[in-house]
């Protein structure tokens, strides 16, 4: 059974960090591009970080760039998505992803909020 599991979601002050984990399994990793995505209220939901299957490269949209990280641990199946600098607008619920070609699995979503 395939399962994608979120944790390290919380509240956060503006400029905290936040480590997100993913767990995978039931698939082997290896020919997925593994990464995070997340949809705010009232938003459509936009890609946050990715390693792309094609080059293991990390590729990260522009809001985040600089201030996220993402890294996988293959051993324990997992992908980490460390936030730092986080502000008001990275409030969010985040979904970690695998996809290859038309097979798209997703977790549950963890929620992560940025406020005084």
């Amino acid at each position: 059974q395939v399962q994608l599991v979120e944790s390290g979601g919380g509240k956060v002050q503006p400029g905290g960090s936040l480590r997100l984990s993913c767990e995978f399994s039931g698939f082997t990793l290896d020919h997925y591009s593994l990464g995070w995505f997340r949809q705010a209220p009232g938003k459509e939901r936009e890609g946050v970080a990715c390693i792309s299957n094609r080059d293991g490269n990390g590729y990260y949209g522009g809001s985040v760039k600089g201030r996220f990280s993402l890294f996988r641990d293959n051993a324990k199946s997992t992908v980490y998505l460390q936030m730092n600098s986080l502000k008001p607008e990275d409030t969010a619920v985040y979904y970690c992803n695998a996809k290859w070609g038309r097979v798209d699995y997703w977790g549950q979503g963890t929620q992560v909020t940025v406020s005084s």
